[in-house]
């Protein structure tokens, strides 16, 4: 499976990966789920909002347990973000219909939509939808970097967005979501561990400043005569760096757009986007209000306008404590003998649909040892043997939970 889908996608220059929300490269991970739904006797759905379905048992039964992630990849994105969770968990059903387990619970396994956000600078937009974090009028106004909108792209794909939209029902089936991801840090590398479980996703956010200030010619223009907005967001970036050391959490503008970008002209507007995450709500405010507050001082001193608006919003999540503790539980035993195994429990600062999610049913999350810490990058990795006992270990999960 991941010799099959490593491929799709792939910038031969870069060697990363640019699989975005409703283009070529996402079709063709779209039709190797279903072909992997198909292979394995599976219901093949397709709900509402694009998200894919393989379904084993009945859907309508309710309290299914649901596992998978998503397909799709950040510009430029690793392997394994992502795609290790959906092959992983259909490599975890593999092993337990190879160990003979009877399910009593429906189990499907799920490949999110548009989970990274990179085309259209939201992310999770297919959970969200489905549970109400995103309205149809918000969905219908979102536009990719050439104009493009949503219900655009999706009709040229081939879906009708006029059929998206929250999907109560679907949720209601379901009994719980396990969502393994591979480590986007080192705490598992650091620790010796091979699998991890989350306790919490970081609240984050993403804010755009828009910097304007007035085109000019940049050979005849005094410097005195400026109104730069370089000069502002620049000044900005280097505070967002300041805000987040002092409060012990992570501020990163990754994302600029410049009008009328030419060499030899001085900007009129600079828009750059804020990415923020903390541990806690407190120290999320108060790094983004660090950042705005300078950002106004720096666009006053410079005769630059600013406007900041925040994009999108995720408060922090706190996964079931239940379903938490059930999954250290089963972990912590191996053939029914209570081992006293340690299974480390890791806070994460990134976003993801369990978190999502999180809201409706009741959540947890698997990570995977990522020996170089890097996350959305080509240099992405897990070790093969890493990989395999997070299948086993998402084996046992399912197990315990559904074939009880």
């Amino acid at each position: 499976m991941w010799s099959e889908l490593l491929p799709i996608g792939r910038h031969p220059d870069s060697g990363g990966y640019r699989r975005f929300a409703w283009t070529g490269a996402d079709a063709e991970c779209r039709a190797w789920f279903k072909a992997q739904a198909e292979n394995r006797g599976l219901a093949y759905e397709l709900d509402r909002n694009g998200n894919q379905w393989a379904w084993l048992g009945d859907p309508a039964a309710g309290d299914a347990v649901v596992t998978g992630s998503h397909l799709d990849s950040v510009p430029d994105g690793g392997a394994f973000d992502g795609p290790l969770g959906v092959v992983s968990s259909f490599a975890a059903l593999d092993e337990l219909r190879g160990r003979g387990a009877e399910f009593t619970r429906p189990l499907a396994i799920v490949n999110f939509g548009d989970e990274e956000g990179a085309r259209f600078g939201l992310a999770c937009v297919g959970s969200r939808l489905a549970a109400g974090q995103l309205t149809v009028e918000q969905a219908h106004r979102l536009t990719d970097g050439d104009g493009v909108t949503l219900p655009q792209a999706m009709a040229a794909a081939g879906y009708d967005a006029d059929a998206i939209g929250p999907d109560p029902e679907r949720l209601a089936r379901i009994g719980a979501f396990v969502e393994l991801h591979v480590e986007q840090g080192r705490a598992l590398d650091l620790s010796g561990d091979r699998v991890g479980i989350a306790s919490a996703i970081w609240p984050h956010g993403r804010w755009r400043f828009d910097f304007r200030g007035e085109a000019n010619h940049a050979g005849t223009t005094r410097l005195v005569d400026r109104r730069d907005p370089m000069l502002s967001y620049a000044e900005t970036v280097l505070a967002a760096r300041r805000e987040a050391q002092l409060a012990g959490a992570v501020a990163t503008f990754g994302k600029i757009a410049v009008e009328p970008n030419g060499v030899n002209a001085i900007p009129s507007l600079v828009r750059g986007w804020l990415d923020s995450r903390a541990a806690d709500q407190d120290t999320l405010d108060t790094v983004v209000t660090g950042v705005e507050k300078a950002a106004r001082e720096y666009a006053e001193a410079h005769g630059v306008d600013l406007d900041v608006v925040r994009e999108s919003f995720t408060p922090v999540v706190e996964f079931d404590h239940a379903l938490r503790d059930e999954l250290a539980r089963v972990l912590g035993k191996t053939n029914d003998q209570d081992t006293g195994l340690r299974v480390p429990v890791l806070g994460t600062g990134a976003g993801h649909d369990a978190g999502i999610l999180s809201g409706s049913i009741p959540t947890a999350m698997l990570f995977v040892r990522n020996p170089t810490g890097v996350s959305h990058s080509p240099a992405e990795f897990a070790a093969e043997d890493d990989c395999v006992a997070g299948v086993t270990a998402l084996a046992d999960v399912l197990e315990g939970l559904a074939c009880r």
